[in-house]
């Protein structure tokens, strides 16, 4: 059976922080293998929502699916940038760092 698209954005929620699921559990206080039971279609209770939510500091929206874009909560521009960055795996961090460097180069003849 099809992962729901819940479970998924909470893996990639974690896997973004750099953290497991299981991590994620025992952080939240939750039972071991607790977010497994999204998986499939089960869906979790408004309290577990608004807690992952904002836990991940997303849109409970985002998470069921019925929002593209991560909404981050209660951060000004300055620290959405950092927010963002922190969500990037590693490879998208380096293509990151690549255009950030090229545009002070190009743009700002900074370097």
């Amino acid at each position: 059976m099809d992962e729901s698209i819940f479970y998924k954005r909470l893996k990639l929620l974690s896997k973004n922080l750099g953290k497991s699921l299981n991590q994620v559990e025992k952080e939240l206080g939750y039972s071991r293998n607790g977010l497994n039971n999204y998986k499939t279609n089960h869906m979790p209770s408004a309290l577990r929502l608004l807690e992952l939510s904002e836990y991940f500091n997303v849109s409970p929206e985002y998470l069921f699916g019925k929002s593209e874009l991560y909404e981050l909560k209660g951060h000004d521009d300055k620290n959405s940038a950092e927010i963002i960055f922190r969500r990037l795996d590693e490879k998208q961090k380096l293509n990151m760092c690549k255009i950030t460097n090229n545009w002070l180069i190009h743009e700002k003849n900074v370097i």
